[in-house]
């Protein structure tokens, strides 16, 4: 029996979270098959479509297989061609990634060639920029823990896509708008719990703040007026057959007004849509 599987190609830089990416697959269903070099992967894929493998296959392709990289592009192209495919590309940033490799010890893979690590993961990224340009789906995993990023691949490619997964995040704009956000709420000019004296070591997570951000009444409206546009647009994404949509909310340092409001629209969203995710980034 001949058929035609569907593909994702899970590629990016190393430490952004493609292994969380491919075991998150796995549970979906998908066969996976990881660091595979990338002149094998036509034969491997011909291999399941001659065979029969009609459901869901996902590949990890990334710098390991660094002797092949320069026909890479050609090849993906050439998977693209023949074969329903879409190229799922991971990035973080540079201190996130040098932060997540100096906590697991292990070896960059373009060590010893770069022996300092940083160099490493920009030379990393200049290598996979050709690959990153073919990509259907990029993904920023600075702001998620593998937790997160987990529910957030599988709010993408779980079978019911009915729903879009919906990620909230707070932020500061001291440390400037998410790189992925959709839609960007500022609430900057809501009262400043920072200038109260027993509420400026505490967070939007703790209740006498976000009592004193709620009893506002600029507040009050604020939340009103966003619901009401959630409330319009969200059914229209889900129309859409959109497949994620990320809403940021952002005060000066995001650790007071954006993190309260951030938790009351994610709860109000939950109602509705299931798969939603909440991140207070500058916590």
């Amino acid at each position: 029996m001949s058929c035609n599987p569907y593909i994702v190609i899970v590629t990016g830089l190393s430490g952004a979270g493609k292994t969380v990416t491919l075991r998150t697959l796995e549970d979906l269903g998908f066969f996976c098959i990881d660091n595979l070099p990338p002149p094998l992967v036509i034969n491997f894929i011909k291999s399941i479509h001659d065979y029969g493998y009609c459901d869901k296959v996902a590949i990890g392709v990334d710098i390991r297989g660094y002797n092949f990289f320069e026909e890479t592009s050609e090849f993906i192209k050439e998977i693209k061609g023949r074969y329903t495919t879409e190229i799922l590309f991971l990035q973080a940033d540079d201190e996130i990634i040098l932060r997540r490799y100096k906590e697991t010890r292990r070896p960059h893979p373009l060590f010893p060639r770069y022996a300092n690590l940083i160099d490493a993961i920009r030379q990393e990224y200049n290598l996979l920029s050709p690959l990153r340009e073919l990509s259907d789906r990029i993904i920023d995993t600075t702001n998620f823990n593998p937790h997160e990023l987990r529910e957030f691949i599988r709010g993408i490619y779980q079978k019911d896509t009915s729903y879009p997964s919906i990620t909230v995040i707070s932020f500061g704009y001291k440390k400037g708008i998410p790189i992925n956000a959709d839609l960007v709420f500022d609430v900057r000019y809501l009262p400043n719990p920072y200038f109260i004296d027993n509420l400026s070591q505490l967070t939007g997570k703790d209740k006498p703040v976000r009592d004193y951000v709620l009893n506002q009444n600029d507040t009050k409206q604020f939340i009103l007026r966003i619901k009401s546009f959630l409330n319009f647009v969200l059914p229209k994404y889900k129309k859409e057959g959109r497949a994620y949509l990320t809403i940021a909310i952002g005060c000066t340092g995001g650790k007071h007004r954006s993190v309260v409001i951030a938790e009351v629209i994610s709860d109000y969203i939950r109602r509705n849509f299931p798969n939603v995710i909440t991140i207070h980034r500058d916590l």
